[in-house]
Formats: C-alpha cells, structure tokens, sequence
C-alpha cells in the first residue's frame, strides 16, 4: 500500500489536529479537538483585543502583529472547525476554500482598482460645478447672468 491511500492502516496516534476519523466514531476525541479550536480561537482574539489597546507593543508594528493574529485565527478556525488539512481525502476541500479565496481576491482588488482609477479621472466637484454653470454677459453697465437677470457690473 502506498502513503497516500486513505485506507491504509494508520497508527492511532497518526493524526492531523482537528481530522476526526469518523469510522472510529470516538466522540471523545472529537469533543477535544473542538476544545482545544476553542481555547486557541479565545486566546488569539483576547491577544488582538490586548495588543491594540495596550502601549507594551511598539505602535508602529501593531497592525503587523494583528494581520499575523488574524491569519492565525484563520488556521485555527480552518483546521480545528472546518477540519480541513492536507490529507488526500480533503483535495476537494482545498481546491474549493483556495477558488473561494481567489474569487475574494478578484473581487476586492478589481473594487479598489475601479475606484482608484475613478479618483484619478473624476475632477473635484468645484470645478464641476464652476464648468456646469454658464459665465456671466457683460452689456455696458450690466452683467446678466445665464438666466438672463440682471446683475450690477463688477
């Protein structure tokens, strides 16, 4: 039998953290694997909440320290709740969360690549506005305005 077959014999310690084995049916092992996902989800979001209030961490680095916290959280939440590893059995699982992944990414940078390139070409709303407006006649002593009212010369 080759490593990669999923039937093959394993030993019953041989196991990823947060992959139940579900023809084992040990609810024990299951319940503590959602624990321990628990207690690892708890401790890393009271340390996002502690480090973006607290002055122990240079200020600088904290939005740093909180992406890595936020990825960590992801693995947890990935591994532990969605029991998703890297056994053969979970390829579909992967190649469905990685085009979910790239559908996000797409969405998110075509967003902000739509609304960087409407900054750069839209002109302010004052000149807008002064190009929407027709300019002032000047006859002899009075300027009328695109109205037609009559307005004192300047």
């Amino acid at each position: 039998m080759s490593f990669s077959d999923p039937t093959s014999e394993r030993h019953p310690t041989d196991f990823a953290p947060g992959i139940e084995d579900v023809a084992e049916g040990d609810l024990a092992r299951g319940i503590k694997s959602y624990l321990v996902g628990l207690g690892l989800a708890t401790l890393l979001t009271v340390t996002s909440f502690f480090i973006s209030g607290t002055t122990l961490v240079w200020g600088p680095s904290i939005p740093v320290a909180l992406a890595v916290l936020a990825i960590a959280q992801m693995g947890v939440h990935l591994v532990f709740f969605l029991h998703i590893g890297t056994g053969p059995e979970n390829v579909n699982n992967v190649m469905a969360l990685a085009f979910g992944v790239l559908i996000v990414l797409l969405l998110l940078v075509g967003s902000l690549w739509i609304m960087s390139n409407m900054n750069r070409n839209m002109a302010p709303a004052a000149e807008m506005e002064a190009e929407a407006a027709p300019p002032p006649y000047v006859v002899g002593t009075l300027r009328l305005d695109g109205l037609g009212a009559r307005l004192p010369a300047e």
